[in-house]
């Protein structure tokens, strides 16, 4: 008998058990009207602040948007450079290209695959402006070491938090210590709206009414005709804000079961597939599932004759995207890990048995 598919991710089974609970929001959002800017909206963005331990939260279009937003709000702009790892989804380089700035890209860690805060470092010159530290995988970066590098060169630090909804280091959230942090709530996040939705997160008052004007048309408080700010249409509408506050009181249970599906593969993999690092100060909320290995052909072609789901982040550095040519170098840590690395399915829906299915493929995967 043939055996079931294991999805690389399964949104229906994700969203199944909430639908009834959806479904009533949706009513009420029909009923009242308010489908931008709504109560929902107001709602969230406090409950969200509240959860990461940040001061203000401002609901934006999506996560790309929020990057622009934090920089745009910070003055960066032409004539800047803002570091930023390779080893990205290009989101993050595309939002600074937006603002006129140029990417200073860096490499990354070799066991974290994060962002190398000596490398960041070195990297700095009188046109930098801003370090961006990408919280990939589910994992926050070196928060000690870049807030340092930071400080000791009047950089602004923006975290890039997509993929770290709920994560910490050192004891803190993510979202709750850079200058500003940006959220995408992309439908496969762990916190993940029914379309795009993004959030900005700051403590910083008037840094947030900054990035709230420039999200609206650059409209002043209280007078939606005058507009004093060069702005732009950014926001979160009324029912992904509603479906996101359904969400977030099961955050950290769901990433919780996260950690114990990934304890799993640590256990159960066969030697040739090795997870990422997990800095030990930090709680990994593992978005995905990365593990590196010398045979990724091998298993893909495994996995996909025995119905399991795959993923590579990131084939290409963002450095050696045809965009940013202009941007290029060599970064040798991103470009070998580039040729290594295979995302295993990861979803708190997911059962032992199934990533012990995942497990059992792999060892058939040979040179």
């Amino acid at each position: 008998m043939k055996s079931t598919a294991i999805p690389f991710l399964d949104l229906v089974a994700v969203n199944a058990d909430l639908q009834v609970d959806l479904e009533l929001a949706w009513k009420a959002i029909i009923g009242h009207g308010k489908f931008v800017g709504g109560p929902e909206v107001e709602r969230f963005e406090r409950q969200f602040a509240e959860f990461c331990g940040a001061r203000c939260c401002i609901g934006v279009a999506n996560g790309t948007d929020a990057i622009e937003l934090a920089l745009t709000a910070l003055g960066i702009g032409r004539g800047d450079e803002v570091i930023v790892p390779t080893n990205t989804f290009v989101a993050t380089a595309e939002a600074i290209c937006a603002t006129g700035a140029r990417p200073r890209f860096v490499d990354v860690l070799p066991d974290t695959l994060l962002l190398d805060p000596a490398a960041a470092a070195d990297a700095v010159n009188r046109r930098t402006a801003a370090v961006i530290g990408v919280h990939l995988f589910g994992q926050m970066v070196d928060v000690p070491a870049v807030s340092a590098v930071a400080e000791r060169y009047k950089l602004a630090f923006i975290e890039d938090a997509a993929q770290a909804h709920g994560a910490r280091h050192s004891g803190r959230r993510a979202g709750s210590i850079g200058h500003v942090a940006a959220f995408s709530f992309y439908p496969g996040k762990n916190l993940g709206a029914l379309g795009d939705g993004g959030a900005v997160m700051t403590d910083d008052v008037q840094l947030a009414d900054r990035v709230r004007r420039l999200a609206n048309h650059g409209r002043a408080e209280g007078d939606r005709h005058r507009h004093e700010l060069l702005g732009r249409n950014s926001r979160l509408d009324s029912i992904q804000a509603a479906a996101l506050a359904l969400k977030l009181p099961r955050l950290d249970a769901e990433n919780s079961r996260r950690r114990e599906l990934m304890d799993r593969y640590r256990a159960w993999l066969p030697p040739s597939f090795e997870p990422v690092r997990t800095d030990p100060a930090a709680e990994h909320v593992h978005h995905l599932a990365v593990v590196r290995t010398a045979v990724r052909e091998q298993a893909r072609t495994a996995l996909t004759a025995a119905g399991v789901g795959w993923g590579v982040h990131y084939p290409v550095p963002c450095h050696r995207q045809p965009a940013f040519a202009e941007y290029g170098g060599r970064l040798p840590v991103a470009e070998q890990a580039a040729e290594q690395i295979l995302s295993l399915p990861m979803s708190p829906t997911l059962r032992d048995t199934d990533i012990a299915r995942v497990c059992e493929t792999l060892r058939g995967a040979r040179p």
